[in-house]
């Protein structure tokens, strides 16, 4: 019969198959923190959406009001 060892440091598990190969199954990490004064609304977007800032919202957003197709030579954007 195989051994197979299994051992885990509270965030790692890694199961060694002395057989074969090593398997590694680990979780992502705890991600840093949101930029300060960064907001983002993306619900809207569509293809070919522009990101840009919303002041009366003090939000960035993609949406489709502003869109590569809305950008055009000589338009007010």
């Amino acid at each position: 019969m195989t051994a197979v060892n299994v051992t885990t440091d509270g965030k790692n598990v890694v199961v060694k198959d002395t057989t074969t190969n090593t398997v590694s199954i680990t979780t992502a990490g705890p991600q840093g923190p949101a930029a300060a004064g960064f907001t983002f609304n993306g619900a809207g977007k569509v293809d070919n959406s522009i990101v840009y800032y919303d002041s009366s919202a003090e939000e960035f957003k993609a949406d489709n009001t502003t869109t590569k197709l809305s950008l055009v030579e000589g338009g007010n954007f």
